[in-house]
């Protein structure tokens, strides 16, 4: 084994690389709120250099976690590689709120630490220890750049750094040498070899060809197809609104809790996934927002949200790095009645499944790849100087549905940070932890001053679809169970 190693970012993860400026950091986040006893000394001070102990017992099945990104010798592009002057106590900060410490006092925190850049030159990642809040809890929050990690990597990440069982005992981490990044020579040699063995890898995809020719005909067929689509809506872009305006250095942060159990009622009674829930909520408070809180006529609006879609699958498990496309939804701001806003959201997003949308983006996140940084570090330059394809980004990840601990302590509820960029002042991540749905909210300070009536908006949106439930048809309800079941028939059967 040679005593250099490297890895190569990839297009997608380098381009959140690019994308990071004074304006924009470009990291994603969770605030972990979490029992304060078991964490505490003996002392009755919670035990700082314990949880560093612990954290650095588990580096060891996070690699990533003691690399930095630095330019290859010879081509630029950016690589990992081992930090040789990596220190735990860097990365793991302790802050204390000021009292009265209730949960406004601790989002505002929050937003103070969520909007300062990560240091582009060390380990991406950072964990903040926030005592003082109300209730004996303390508050984890854990900042990770994007070009490490996916929403779905990052609950893997979660789930590595915190165990399903209280535990007490520390086991001694194994020994770590770093290994040194590659001289020029050693680079060349190596990405030589890695391009060599290109040639057998399109051979293997024409012997695949070859077996399967219709198949793979037909999903070159599907792929082209939703190329195409996927770039006319990009070109259609969206109507420019009082949020889609250049974002500033500072943020502001909120968060709101929903019942699963209450959701699932909708989605029993009304139709749909927990997705066109979520996207018809936010519909109707979108709509609320802008008409009332901006004085924007909403009829006439293309308001488009960006939703992420996941490409991993179970053997992805455990991987960084990031593995998504994206869906650009159309949300029918116009429509005045909740039930109506969810079918509209339940008949696009059914389109879009049905015409495979997410295999358009992937494909052209694919062809970026092949050209290299050249077309993204343009993409980034238009999205900052122009309105953008979209009007907001609405990202959900299905977290773990057992409780987790840091030692001795459970984690009582995760709320998700999504980072903003070019003319996007307001960003909203959801995360589920056990039956709770978590609403994260990320604004620039200030352009979006009023945050907290847009989560006061997504409350009363939701509450309407809770009413149009309850008072459906009966005829609906057997509908909507009837549509369900037909879902969980697809998901069952055995692949054609």
């Amino acid at each position: 084994m040679s005593d250099f190693s490297y890895e190569r970012l990839s297009e997608l993860d380098g381009s959140f690389l690019i994308y990071e400026g004074p304006n924009s950091p470009m990291h994603v986040a969770a605030v972990e709120i979490c029992e304060g006893g078991p964490l505490r000394g003996k002392d009755g001070a919670i035990d700082l250099e314990r949880i560093t102990e612990y954290v650095n017992s588990r580096l060891y099945r996070i690699p990533r976690y003691r690399q930095h990104v630095e330019p290859a010798p010879v081509d630029g592009h950016p690589i990992w590689v081992d930090d040789a002057r990596f220190n735990v106590r860097y990365h793991i900060r302790h802050s204390r709120l000021p009292r009265p410490a209730d949960e406004r006092v601790l989002k505002r925190t929050c937003a103070r630490i969520l909007e300062q850049r990560l240091d582009l030159h060390k380990p991406l990642w950072e964990l903040w220890v926030v005592e003082g809040l109300e209730g004996d809890r303390v508050a984890l929050v854990s900042k990770t750049h994007h070009c490490m990690i996916d929403g779905v990597s990052g609950v893997d990440l979660m789930s590595v750094l915190m165990t399903p069982e209280p535990t007490e005992k520390i086991d001694p981490p194994p020994v770590w040498m770093p290994r040194r990044p590659p001289t020029a020579g050693e680079y060349l040699m190596a990405e030589a070899g890695r391009r060599l063995a290109a040639p057998l890898h399109a051979a293997n995809a024409l012997r695949r060809l070859v077996v399967d020719e219709e198949h793979a005909r037909s999903e070159l067929r599907e792929r082209l197809s939703a190329a195409g689509r996927f770039v006319s809506t990009i070109f259609a872009g969206s109507t420019p609104t009082p949020i889609n305006q250049p974002v500033g250095p500072h943020r502001r942060f909120d968060w709101l809790t929903m019942s699963l159990d209450e959701i699932d009622h909708v989605r029993e009674r009304l139709g749909g996934t927990l997705n066109d829930v979520v996207l018809a909520t936010t519909a109707g408070a979108m709509r609320k927002f802008l008409k009332h809180a901006r004085q924007t006529h909403v009829e006439d609006l293309q308001f488009k949200v960006m939703a992420p879609v996941s490409l991993r699958d179970l053997s992805d498990r455990g991987q960084l790095g990031n593995r998504v496309t994206a869906w650009l939804v159309p949300l029918p701001l116009a429509e005045r009645e909740p039930q109506k806003r969810l079918a509209q959201v339940r008949k696009t997003t059914e389109r879009l499944k049905q015409s495979h949308e997410a295999l358009g983006a992937d494909s052209l996140t694919q062809v970026v790849g092949w050209l290299g940084s050249t077309p993204i570090a343009l993409g980034a330059r238009l999205f900052e100087r122009s309105q953008p394809p979209f009007n907001l980004v609405v990202t959900n990840v299905p977290g773990p549905r057992q409780p987790l601990y840091l030692l001795g302590s459970q984690m009582l509820e995760a709320h998700p940070w999504v980072p903003l960029f070019g003319q996007l002042s307001v960003g909203i991540a959801l995360f589920s932890y056990l039956r709770t749905l978590s609403w994260g909210f990320t604004a620039d300070w200030d352009l979006v001053p009023d945050l907290h009536e847009l989560v006061g908006a997504v409350e009363e949106a939701f509450a309407e679809l809770k009413h149009a439930a309850e008072h459906a048809p009966e005829d609906s309800h057997e509908e909507a169970r009837e549509s369900a079941h037909r879902r969980s028939a697809r998901r069952a059967a055995p692949p054609s």
